[in-house]
């Protein structure tokens, strides 16, 4: 199964707008492309605004919201609090029971974390523990202020912990007059994760299918995170999976 698994330093980085622009991006592309959050806190999976949707429209999967998000939940909390509150449990064996039921519908597939890498998502295992177990490679999404230098750090050093494969980071959110801190930090979380910086996103004021895609194509080396995910092919009008 060829993929990406995004993860985000914190919530709020901006992991499903990445997601959803790069998806729209290898659509065009001409590769069959899925997408799987299986977990969303917080907003009905069927509403318009929530991150099973966008997901769904910007991929153009066939796959229903159901399939692609198997489990919510009502209170926006990290799921496995989430899912205590509504006195349910949950597994790492019921996730990827549904992922074995779609991951054959795509031939490229973007998963979506929730929160960031060591988020608890049910009983007893991590966003990590998913990640690790799906064997797809990392992409984390950081925030481009003050402090990203740490978060994206300790990311990075976790996952490499952990043994996860890093496709790169992508810095989502970039003032449209960045400070000192948003023009030196790119550089130095290079040097100090050994991990590429594949892009440096604007802050979007408005979000919108084309400005999200548009975007990805503009600022997101494409190119290279296709390199790294071992995908073959970066032009137009064709992608091909090695």
């Amino acid at each position: 199964m060829k993929g990406i698994f995004v993860t985000g330093t914190d919530t709020g980085v901006g992991k499903t707008i990445v997601s959803c622009g790069i998806a729209a991006v290898l659509k065009e592309r001409m590769l069959d492309v899925g997408v799987y959050k299986p977990l969303l806190s917080g907003i009905s999976r069927e509403h318009a605004e929530s991150d099973t949707s966008l997901l769904k429209q910007m991929s153009q999967t066939t796959l229903s919201h159901e399939e692609i998000t198997p489990f919510e939940f009502a209170e926006p909390l990290a799921p496995l609090v989430a899912a205590r509150l509504e006195e349910r449990k949950m597994f790492l064996e019921d996730v990827l029971a549904h992922w074995e039921r779609v991951k054959e519908k795509h031939e490229f597939f973007i998963v979506e974390g929730a929160g960031g890498i060591s988020v608890p998502l049910g009983e007893d295992f991590l966003v990590s523990d998913l990640i690790k177990a799906l064997q797809l490679p990392l992409l984390i999404v950081s925030r481009p202020n003050l402090g990203t230098i740490n978060h994206t750090f300790l990311t990075v050093q976790y996952a490499k912990s952990m043994g996860l494969p890093i496709a790169g980071i992508v810095i989502n959110g970039r003032s449209e007059h960045p400070d000192i801190a948003e023009v030196t930090s790119p550089k130095l979380m290079e040097d100090m994760c050994g991990v590429p910086i594949l892009g440096m996103l604007p802050k979007l004021e408005k979000v919108t299918k084309e400005k999200v895609q548009s975007m990805i194509q503009v600022y997101l080396d494409m190119p290279l995170l296709l390199s790294r995910l071992k995908v073959d092919g970066a032009s137009d009008q064709e992608v091909r999976l090695t």
